[in-house]
């Protein structure tokens, strides 16, 4: 993992893209706190798919919960 200053990105901007592209995190320092990080595409799809696993994993935990505490809801399913 790299950190840099804004202005580093805007002159080097092409070899810092190549960086990310061979895998390095890079951290960009702003103003009050306000940093960024560059990641590549390909790692960023992956933290998304991450992402809606957990959000997905969290939903099956709470209907399990639901399920051992009795607040679980019953309902008709609709035929068509």
């Amino acid at each position: 993992m790299l950190a840099i200053k804004g202005t580093t990105v805007k002159q080097d901007f092409k070899n810092i893209c190549e960086r990310v592209c061979n895998g390095e995190v890079i951290i960009v320092s702003r103003p009050h706190n306000e940093n960024v990080v560059l990641i590549s595409e390909k790692d960023y799809a992956e933290f998304e798919r991450l992402k809606r696993n957990m959000a997905y994993l969290q939903k099956l935990d709470q209907a399990i919960e639901q399920r051992k505490d009795g607040t679980m809801k019953a309902h008709e399913l609709i035929e068509e």
